[in-house]
């Protein structure tokens, strides 16, 4: 029976030993620098196929002859670079600075009309309303004979006649007045269309000398933007029309990138598609554009249209790499891809909790070199342990010590 007891005893004691001790075995310490950790949040997860390309210039500039003349000056030769602004050929302008000159006269001649006309017009509105002012004295003082001959008519002193002849006059005084206003306003009226003709002409020859000077600042070609001369289609004294194709130039303020892949991807070769330029450790963002419908070399050729062309590092026959992107996650929650990740569905990872790591179980979606898209399992703003995990993958947690 005591013997019973004691084997019990045993029995118990050795059983919380090896409890404790697999408990004891569940913590350990992480030496610090050992491991890293990034924060779980939300973006975007792409995955890509790679390619190579050249850069070219995604525009080419054609610059019309401005009017009708003769090349004065070749500054600028086919195959040299140019900056925004420089001079590439100079037109002779001796017929539009003869014209500005012809057109200035004839302004300053109708601005001498139109002060002659202004004058006129003065002078004219005296002369209409002293008129007026006079018939309405003499309405006044056929009045005022009208009232005393209406007197005399009373006592005898005058006959019935000539008081009906004085209201004539009267009456024929005041519609000659009201004529001589209709008319003063037709006057008036012609003076003022005259005057605002004169303002029009002048206006109008202003305009057309204005245009003229912008005409002669043109007739210097400059180059609209940075780019490298193509060709000069002309010669020093030639006569060229206008609108007549005088310089074509690349244009360097916007790049694209002339790519190819094998044909097993043409598939993704779309039209629109994202893809990315890897250019001095950078990555600018593009869209493929014009598809070549046919091979070369057993590979699709394409176009990489730049969403922003304004690195540093850009420059005509520059070899880059691509990115074309073949699936991408919107809107995901994201972890940065490390060694403690792998590409099955269903995973283990470690959770930080203040000076713990908690192991969670985690549902994987896309995964790519730089990010882990985490469909389950973890919240936004977590913090996991991304550095290699596989000493500590069987423990439920472990004690971290922070850097």
């Amino acid at each position: 029976m005591i013997n019973k007891k004691i084997n019990t005893s045993f029995t118990l004691l050795l059983f919380l030993i090896l409890f404790f001790g697999a408990c004891t075995q569940k913590q350990s310490t992480l030496i610090k620098g050992d491991f890293t950790t990034a924060i779980v949040e939300r973006g975007l997860v792409e995955n890509y196929e790679l390619t190579e390309g050249v850069v070219q210039p995604a525009n080419e500039v054609l610059l019309l002859s401005p009017s009708s003349s003769i090349i004065q000056q070749i500054v600028k030769k086919s195959g040299q670079k140019v900056k925004q602004g420089d001079v590439i050929v100079r037109l002779n302008t001796a017929d539009i600075k003869n014209k500005i000159d012809h057109i200035t006269d004839q302004i300053e001649v109708k601005q001498n009309n139109l002060e002659k006309t202004l004058l006129n017009a003065r002078s004219t509105r005296a002369d209409l309303a002293y008129n007026v002012e006079v018939k309405k004295l003499k309405i006044a003082s056929i009045k005022s004979m009208l009232a005393d001959q209406e007197q005399l008519l009373e006592v005898g002193g005058i006959s019935q006649a000539k008081f009906e002849k004085s209201k004539q006059e009267l009456v024929l005084a005041e519609k000659d007045l009201q004529l001589a206003k209709q008319k003063n306003a037709i006057k008036l009226q012609q003076l003022k269309a005259e005057e605002k003709g004169l303002l029009l002409q002048i206006e109008m020859q202003e305009k057309d000398k204005a245009n003229q000077i912008a005409l002669l600042e043109r007739m210097t070609v400059k180059a609209p933007s940075d780019g490298i001369i193509l060709n000069i289609h002309g010669k020093e004294g030639e006569k060229i029309q206008g609108d007549k194709l005088l310089v074509s130039m690349s244009d360097l303020t916007r790049f694209e990138i002339r790519a190819s892949i094998d044909d097993k991807f043409k598939r993704l070769i779309k039209t629109g598609r994202r893809a990315y330029v890897m250019i001095d450790k950078d990555r600018l963002e593009g869209r493929i554009g014009i598809v070549r419908p046919t091979l070369e070399d057993g590979k699709v050729v394409f176009t990489v249209g730049l969403t922003e062309s304004k690195h540093s590092s850009l420059a005509p026959n520059l070899r880059v790499g691509l990115q074309i992107v073949k699936r991408s996650r919107k809107d995901v929650l994201r972890i940065a891809n490390g060694p403690a990740f792998n590409k099955q569905n269903q995973q283990y990872t470690f959770v930080i909790d203040k000076d713990s790591a908690i192991r969670e179980k985690i549902l994987v979606g896309l995964v790519t070199d730089e990010y882990i898209e985490l469909k389950e399992g973890i919240e936004e703003g977590s913090e996991l342990v991304t550095s290699d995990i596989n000493g500590i993958k069987h423990l439920q947690a472990v004690k971290i010590q922070l850097p």
